[in-house]
């Protein structure tokens, strides 16, 4: 069983930056791909990023060049940072792992909003 948390949402102006973290529970954290997903009011769900057991990223073509995600599994942990915010990158983020053919650990999500 893998629990997710994530943290480091908030509020921020247009051009600033935040960094998510995701803290995973479970022994076998590195053995899988995990990735971030957010959801902004009245829209579907959307891929932001993903990053495989070997380090192997992957971006939505729309977001790449501003976020960058990483993973450190010796801490159990993931991370987005996120630069040059845009008022429609408000949304809450989701960190999710991968164990078999899709995501199927989610995260409660964090807020992120950005204001003009």
């Amino acid at each position: 069983q893998v629990q997710l948390v994530e943290s480091g949402g908030g509020l921020v102006q247009a051009g600033g930056s935040l960094r998510l973290s995701c803290t995973a529970s479970g022994p076998t954290f590195s053995r899988y791909a995990m990735g971030w997903f957010r959801q902004a009011p009245g829209k579907e769900r959307e891929f932001v990023a993903a990053i495989t057991s070997g380090g192997s990223t992957y971006y939505a073509t729309s977001l790449k060049g501003r976020f960058t995600i990483s993973r450190d599994n010796a801490k159990n942990t993931m991370s987005l940072q996120m630069n040059n915010l845009k008022p429609e990158d408000t949304a809450v983020y989701y960190c999710a792992v991968q164990t078999g053919t899709s995501y199927d650990y989610w995260g409660q999500g964090t807020q992120v909003t950005v204001s003009s």
